[in-house]
C-alpha cells in the first residue's frame, strides 16, 4: 500500500509541524483582491458585500450553503479574454467549469464561444440560445446519439478524439447530408500543471491521439479522405491550473511541426490551431496568475514565431478558458455549526456544506482561502481546518487557514474562488441537497440554479 494513502480514504489526521504553515496575515479582515471577485468589499459593520448586496441578506433570503456568483465580474473577465485575443482569434468558454442557461446567455452577449463535452452540456448550451455554429463539442467517448444531436444542431466544430470517432462522425454527417467541421485532438508529450511541465511519456492518457509514432499523422490522413468531414485544425490541451507559458511553447512547436508535415505531405495548410485551456487562477494569496492580455500576447508570439520558422501561414488561434473566467467570480457561503478546538493542534470549524459542494480538496488536495464575512473581528488568529457535515473523515473544505479566535456557531464564512468545478462536480453524498447558485448584480440577487429539495431526490427514487 502506498504510504501516501490511508486505507479508509484521504489522510485526515495530518498534523502540521511547528513552522510548516505560513504565519497568519496581519489583518484577518482584509480581502485579497486576487482571490475575490471585483465587487467584493466590506461595509461599515465589517459585513462582506458583493454586487452591492451583503451576505447576511443573501443567507437570510436563499439559505446556506450557497454559491454566490458575481455577474459583473463574470462579464468583465469574459470581455477581458475576448478583447485580449481580438478579432483574429476565438475564445471558447470551457463549459465544464460551470454551466447554466444564464451563463450561456452572458457568454453569448459578451461575444464568447462555448465548448461542451457531453449531451447535457450541449442541451444547456442550446437551451440558453448559444448559436450552434459557436459551439465546439469535446469528449473522449461521445455516444452516437450525442454526435447525431451535435451534427443535427449544426455545431461549429467537433473535436475528434480517436480513430473510431473519425468514422462515427463521418458516417453520421454523411447520413444527414452535411459536411461537419472537425478538429483532431492530439497529445504532444507535454503535460503542464501549475509551475511545472514534463515533456516525456505523457501520451499515456485517455484524451487525444498521440503525436508519437505517427498516429496523429495517420488520423489527419484519414480525416482528409472523408468527404463528409472538413478538417479545420489541430487541437492540443496540456494541463490545468497553469501559470508558466513554457509548456505551451513546447506544445506549439510540436503542433506546428505536425502542420508543416501535413502541408508537405498533403498540400494542405490547416487554418486553425486550438491550444486548449488550463490557465490558472489564484486560490490563495500565494498564487500569481497571469492576466488575459499577457497570456494572449505570449501565445500569439509563440505560434507566430513557430509558423514563421516553418514557413507556414499563421493559423487562427483558439483558446478555452473556463476556470480562468468563472473561478474567481464566485464564492461559497457557509454557516458555522460547531467549533471544536483540539489543544496543541488546530480548531475544527464545521460548516453546513462540505465535500458534496466542493469535492476538490478531498479529490485533489486543493488549497483554498476562507474568511469570516458576517462581521469583522479583532480577535487573535487561530489555526483552523474548515470541514463539512458529511460522514467522511476526508470531508475537508479548507485544510489549514487562520480564522479569528472568537469564531462562533452562527457566523458566516466564505470560501472564495469556487466558481469553477465546485457546482459542476457537486453530489448528493449522504443525500445532502446541492446548493443554489445565486447571481448578484447592482444590489439585487436572483437564483440562476435553484437549491435542490427532498422532493427532487425522491422523484428519482422510483421505489
Amino acid at each position: 500500500m502506498s504510504r501516501s494513502a490511508h486505507p479508509a480514504g484521504p489522510r485526515h489526521a495530518d498534523v502540521l509541524p511547528e513552522g510548516h504553515y505560513s504565519a497568519p496575515p496581519a489583518d484577518l479582515n482584509a480581502l485579497d483582491p486576487k482571490v475575490w471577485s471585483q465587487t467584493v468589499t466590506r461595509d461599515a459593520h465589517g459585513v462582506l458585500t458583493v454586487g452591492g448586496i451583503d451576505v447576511k441578506r443573501i443567507a437570510e433570503e436563499y439559505g446556506t450553503p450557497a454559491y454566490v456568483l458575481d455577474e459583473d465580474d463574470f462579464r468583465s473577465r469574459a470581455r477581458a479574454w475576448r478583447t485580449a485575443f481580438g478579432e483574429n482569434a476565438d475564445v471558447f468558454y470551457a463549459g465544464k467549469a460551470f454551466l447554466s442557461r444564464a451563463v450561456v446567455r452572458w457568454l453569448n452577449e459578451e461575444g464568447l464561444n462555448l465548448d461542451v463535452c457531453s449531451g447535457g452540456e450541449l442541451a444547456t448550451a442550446l437551451s440558453g440560445d448559444m448559436p450552434a455554429e459557436r459551439i465546439a463539442f469535446h469528449g473522449n467517448n461521445k455516444s452516437v446519439a450525442e454526435i447525431r444531436r451535435a451534427v443535427e444542431a449544426g455545431v461549429g466544430r467537433i473535436v475528434l478524439d480517436s480513430f473510431q470517432e473519425i468514422v462515427r462522425v463521418a458516417h453520421i454527417a454523411r447520413e444527414l447530408g452535411t459536411r461537419q467541421r472537425v478538429q483532431i485532438r492530439i497529445t504532444v508529450g507535454v503535460e503542464a500543471h501549475t509551475h511545472e511541465f514534463i515533456a516525456t511519456a505523457h501520451e499515456d492518457q485517455k484524451f487525444g491521439i498521440p503525436l508519437a509514432g505517427g498516429q496523429a499523422a495517420e488520423a489527419v490522413w484519414r480525416a482528409l479522405q472523408l468527404d463528409s468531414l472538413e478538417l479545420i485544425g489541430i487541437h492540443s490541451h496540456i494541463g490545468s491550473q497553469i501559470f508558466d507559458m513554457s509548456g505551451f511553447e513546447v506544445a506549439a512547436h510540436r503542433v506546428v511541426g505536425l502542420l508543416k508535415d501535413i502541408r508537405d505531405e498533403h498540400g494542405v495548410e490547416l487554418p486553425e490551431i486550438d491550444l486548449g485551456g488550463g490557465l490558472g487562477i489564484a486560490y490563495t494569496s500565494d498564487d500569481d496568475p497571469r492576466e488575459p492580455h499577457e497570456i494572449a500576447k505570449a501565445l500569439t508570439e509563440i505560434v507566430t514565431r513557430e509558423c514563421e520558422a516553418a514557413k507556414l501561414r499563421t493559423p487562427r488561434i483558439s483558446v478555452e478558458p473556463g476556470r480562468a473566467i468563472v473561478g474567481p467570480t464566485a464564492f461559497t457561503l457557509y454557516e458555522v455549526g460547531t467549533v471544536k478546538p483540539l489543544d496543541g493542534l488546530r480548531t475544527y470549524v464545521s460548516v453546513d456544506g462540505g465535500m458534496s459542494d466542493n469535492i476538490r480538496t478531498a479529490l485533489y488536495d486543493a488549497e483554498y482561502s476562507v474568511s469570516l464575512v458576517s462581521r469583522s473581528s479583532d480577535a487573535e488568529p487561530m489555526l483552523a481546518r474548515v470541514v463539512g457535515k458529511h460522514c467522511e473523515s476526508g470531508d475537508i473544505v479548507v485544510k489549514d487557514a487562520f480564522l479569528p479566535g472568537d469564531l462562533a456557531p452562527g457566523d458566516l464564512i466564505a470560501v472564495p474562488a469556487t466558481g469553477a468545478y465546485c457546482r459542476s462536480m457537486a453530489s448528493n453524498y449522504n443525500h445532502v441537497l446541492r446548493p443554489p447558485v445565486v447571481a448578484v448584480k447592482g444590489g439585487e440577487a436572483r437564483v440562476v440554479v435553484r437549491r435542490e429539495t427532498e422532493e427532487d431526490l425522491l422523484r428519482l427514487d422510483v421505489g
